[in-house]
């Protein structure tokens, strides 16, 4: 591991010590317990402290607070702390944690947790659709190559960063400055799902001539949502009180994991022609779902703009210096073990995404029903929610990434299990046993899915530097979305490339069986149907793909991400410091 320091720390030890810090040990006391302070409850904030000792944000922590080491760069002043203070200012910390978690909400904390659920939910409901039910109703239609192209859709998500300092900063007073971004945006999502339901059953009937347009809107549906994420994000910072900030990733949860889950497995469900007919209720059509939605869109955006007031913004909220923002970013990526760790992150999911991108796409191609996925995945639901319940509190401590490395290892094993499934799947109509495996498959897997993702949110909780905690939390968690967005465009392409499969024709006159043509391009697929024949698959590449992401994706974790993990959990909160005090 390198111990190359960051710019500012070694300008720092070069400027002499303030003997406030040296002398006595009231001071050193009280600088432990703000360190463990740091990665516990101010890691959310999303204010700027700029430097050389320019006023900070009422969110951000005062120089006081905030000490300017704990390990190596004091030397002096930790020597001076016996083992038996320092054990008692960390004791005496966790006790004022577990006295914060267990108040109760107030009121104005409780509206404020359904509002942001309702934000969220409405969040999740294009992403449901963009990134879940539509690549399904899709594949019947489309190669893996084809929904390889549209799969970009979910890129913005991943780089919303890159924009999320502008609407920090840049806002009408008047209106507030989160409202400011939330009320367009909704308001944008709302439209476009309108839009959208006008000619949504021509295009998916015959998608082929419309995979650019496709992409194009389903892009910007999840841009506009990931834009309104970043401002509800930001606005949980001030809805909820201090003592109930640590509930806004629950209000995230709760909300988007329900407007993901309803555009995806619930409306799978209600849109299956067989579910329509097998329980007697009418078939719930996409235009019908987008026009439902953007009716609900509108009408909370009204209420958003007429009726919910914005605390003022002060003038001085370093937020607002926008070119500051992005010079912290700057600092930020130059941090040599946040390069260390963004390189973990966009390799460590390798391993079992080949799985995971294309898996359940087969089993709907050989013939699984939309409504027997649905239940799989309702089922599972409550069981993620228990997930991260646990992984939160498996990841407290100075250990947050160990549930992160265990669950690894879970995913990893339902590659062959996902693989024996497709290869076994005994087609319709479905037997008990089959279908039982198939939810205790998912669940375990989605359960082991979210302690990963509970564990790793922990960890950059943890390190965040609280005087960039927004802007510090935003970029590790882009660099872990990334990790699983950006291998999808290639597993999807691959298992096309390696595919070999034929078309075969009966010939009636002398009564054999004749290969007309390829049977793996939609192109192909197309000519098999009017030639009446049959596609054969002589070699699924799905099965290639899937085992060369497992071999290369566990060499790279045994190698480089579990080593690189356990060294970077270890590390002082000093070291991921971007903008030091003096």
């Amino acid at each position: 591991m390198s111990t190359v320091d960051s710019p500012v720390s070694s300008a720092r030890k070069r400027t002499k010590p303030n003997a406030s810090t040296t002398r006595g040990q009231a001071p050193i006391v009280n600088m432990s317990r703000a360190t463990t302070t740091n990665g516990k409850y101010h890691a959310h904030s999303s204010s700027l402290e700029k430097l050389n000792g320019e006023a900070l944000s009422p969110r951000s922590r005062s120089r006081e607070e905030y000490p300017l080491d704990t390990h190596e760069d004091a030397p002096v002043e930790m020597s001076l702390l016996g083992n038996g203070v320092r054990v008692d200012a960390a004791l005496e910390e966790d006790e004022e944690e577990k006295d914060k978690l267990s108040k109760p909400l107030s009121e104005k904390d409780k509206k404020a947790m359904v509002l942001l659920i309702i934000l969220y939910l409405i969040q999740g409901v294009p992403l449901g659709l963009a990134l879940g039910s539509v690549p399904f109703l899709l594949r019947e239609h489309l190669s893996y190559a084809q929904l390889a192209f549209i799969s970009f859709s979910s890129y913005p998500y991943s780089l919303k960063l890159f924009w999320s300092p502008i609407v920090d900063s840049l806002f009408y007073h008047k209106l507030g400055r989160r409202k400011s971004w939330i009320v367009p945006m909704q308001l944008v999502i709302g439209t476009m799902m309108l839009l959208i339901s006008t000619n949504t059953a021509t295009i998916m009937e015959k998608p082929g001539g419309h995979i650019v347009e496709l992409t194009i809107t389903w892009t910007l549906l999840v841009f506009f949502a990931a834009t309104q994420d970043i401002a509800v994000d930001g606005w949980a910072l001030t809805l909820l009180s201090d003592d109930a900030k640590a509930y806004a990733s629950t209000a995230q949860t709760i909300g988007l994991n329900t407007g993901y889950f309803a555009s995806y497995t619930v409306f799978l469900a209600f849109n299956s022609e067989g579910f329509a007919s097998k329980y007697g209720v009418p078939r719930l059509t996409l235009s019908t779902y987008l026009r439902f939605w953007s009716v609900v869109c509108y009408a909370v955006t009204a209420w958003l703009f007429f009726f919910k007031k914005e605390e003022p913004v002060a003038h001085d909220d370093p937020d607002l210096q926008l070119k500051s923002v992005y010079k912290s970013m700057w600092r930020m990526c130059k941090l040599k073990h946040v390069q260390k760790l963004f390189l973990m992150h966009l390799v460590a999911k390798i391993a079992y995404l080949g799985h995971e991108s294309v898996t359940s796409l087969k089993l709907v191609e050989k013939g699984l029903a939309k409504e027997d996925l649905a239940v799989a995945v309702l089922i599972d639901f409550p069981f993620q929610i228990i997930a991260g319940w646990l992984a939160g509190r498996w990841s407290r401590g100075d250990k947050p990434l160990r549930p992160w490395l265990m669950a690894f290892w879970v995913r990893v094993a339902f590659v062959f299990v996902g693989m024996a499934m497709v290869a076994t799947f005994p087609g319709n109509p479905l037997g008990w046993g089959w279908f039982l495996l198939y939810i205790v498959v998912t669940v375990t897997n989605g359960f082991a899915g979210t302690i990963q993702f509970v564990g790793v949110s922990a960890f950059h909780t943890r390190i965040s530097d609280p005087t960039i905690g927004g802007t510090y939390m935003t970029m590790l968690n882009t660099a872990a979305n990334m990790g699983g967005t950006w291998p999808g465009f290639f597993i999807l392409r691959g298992v096309d490339y390696f595919t070999i499969a034929h078309c075969q024709v009966p010939d009636k006159a002398f009564g054999t069986l004749i290969k007309a043509s390829e049977c793996v391009s939609e192109q192909g697929k197309d000519q098999c149907k009017k030639l009446a024949g049959n596609c054969v698959i002589e070699r699924d590449g799905y099965y290639i793909v899937a085992t060369a992401c497992f071999a290369i994706g566990v060499t790279l974790w045994i190698t480089f991400v579990r080593p690189t993990a356990l060294t970077l959990q270890s590390l002082p909160f000093s070291k991921w410091r971007v903008n030091q005090p003096r």
